[in-house]
């Protein structure tokens, strides 16, 4: 099978690269090597190490492709995890990421629909963040969709969703593929246009399009550079270095945290598409974990406390919760994840002890969204 990757050797697409190569498949990849992701020496990194010389590789921003001809003719999947991934950073970088997420994909589809390919699937990474908040009921009201928190009532310190008819709190439900759509980043915002711009162009071709609506993806390989993503770098270089942590809101906010092998064997799965499904799946695990436990993990693996402050800090765009209802996932795929929290974290641990890490800009990131007002 020849496959065509965009984002092929960042965090998800380097690991699915590597193991779509052992299964004997043609890969083409397209990646932009950003610093943001594989630092300033970009060839020397450990993620393009990884994929080196087990596929095609082009040194290309999906931005600025004017001929997808030379990269989709021929193929016969297309999976596109190439987008810009900070939540933080979307609300301030919007052109940015309207660029690479909307309008490359735009061209991509464009391309695709007036034209004859080989294409028998498109899979399309996107993310927890569509839902926002995702899906929540109230005893008296049924359920119920918040939508964004109110800073009257974060800056009370009332983190948890309220119902907007009696303001009382509400109980997190698992989230559903057909649950609101109600994003509350433009990194939400923009992982939802690439699903439908997609979905609605391929489909009218009669090409299966697959949205993958992956949760918090952790594991060896990702970026412990990156500032903007990924709670799990941010706090081992923190605690590995002797730094506060600034716990925002109460530190009892979750995330449904799947694991990097886990993630993979899904989007094989819907590279496969043997049923030949199109629609949407949620890639996680309906596992709840919240930002005191990911500490309690560290500091066990790292056997080193943790010096942190719970602040009640909060961040404009972020979420209380969400956790995926993955009924879909076990259904029409028959995958079910094989790596609980316990045991992926300590991979990711022994995996970063192994790192040359360097100091990391994360104070940088918050004076960063302080001066935008993104903080509070």
């Amino acid at each position: 099978m020849k496959i065509l990757i965009t984002g092929g050797a960042g965090f998800i697409g380097s690991s699915l690269v590597c193991s779509l190569y052992e299964q004997g498949h043609h890969i083409r990849v397209i990646d932009n090597l950003s610093e943001q992701i594989h630092g300033s020496t970009p060839l020397e990194s450990e993620l393009f190490i990884k994929i080196n010389g087990k596929c095609d590789f082009v040194n290309e921003d999906v931005s600025k492709v004017v001929d997808w001809s030379q990269y989709i003719d021929g193929v016969d999947v297309l999976v596109h995890l190439a987008a810009e991934t900070g939540t933080g950073q979307s609300m301030y970088e919007i052109q940015r990421y309207q660029a690479v997420n909307c309008q490359a994909t735009a061209n991509m589809a464009d391309y695709i629909v007036n034209n004859s390919t080989n294409l028998k699937t498109v899979v399309v990474s996107s993310s927890r963040a569509v839902y926002g908040e995702g899906k929540y009921q109230c005893k008296d009201h049924g359920i119920i969709y918040p939508g964004g928190r109110r800073d009257l009532h974060m800056k009370a310190g009332r983190f948890e969703p309220l119902c907007p008819i009696c303001l009382i709190e509400l109980d997190m439900l698992l989230t559903t593929e057909d649950s609101a759509i109600s994003p509350s980043s433009i990194y939400g915002l923009s992982k939802y246009s690439q699903e439908k711009i997609l979905s609605i162009a391929c489909e009218s071709v009669g090409i299966n399009t697959i949205a993958l609506r992956y949760q918090n993806v952790y594991g060896p390989g990702q970026s412990l550079t990156n500032p903007y993503t990924g709670i799990l770098s941010i706090f081992s270089n923190r605690i590995l270095d002797g730094k506060r942590i600034n716990v925002f809101e109460d530190g009892m906010e979750s995330r449904d945290f799947v694991y990097i092998d886990d993630v993979v064997s899904a989007t094989e799965a819907a590279i496969s598409n043997v049923n030949d499904y199109s629609g949407i799946i949620n890639v996680g695990t309906g596992v709840k974990t919240s930002v005191l436990d990911v500490l309690d993990h560290l500091e066990t693996n790292y056997d080193i406390a943790a010096i942190y402050n719970i602040s009640g800090e909060y961040r404009i765009g972020d979420i209380r919760h969400n956790v995926a209802d993955i009924t879909n996932l076990k259904c029409h795929f028959d995958f079910r994840p094989q790596v609980d929290f316990k045991t992926g974290i300590k991979h990711f641990c022994d995996w970063v002890l192994t790192q040359n890490r360097i100091a990391d800009s994360y104070e940088n990131s918050l004076e960063e969204m302080k001066t935008k007002g993104l903080l509070k």
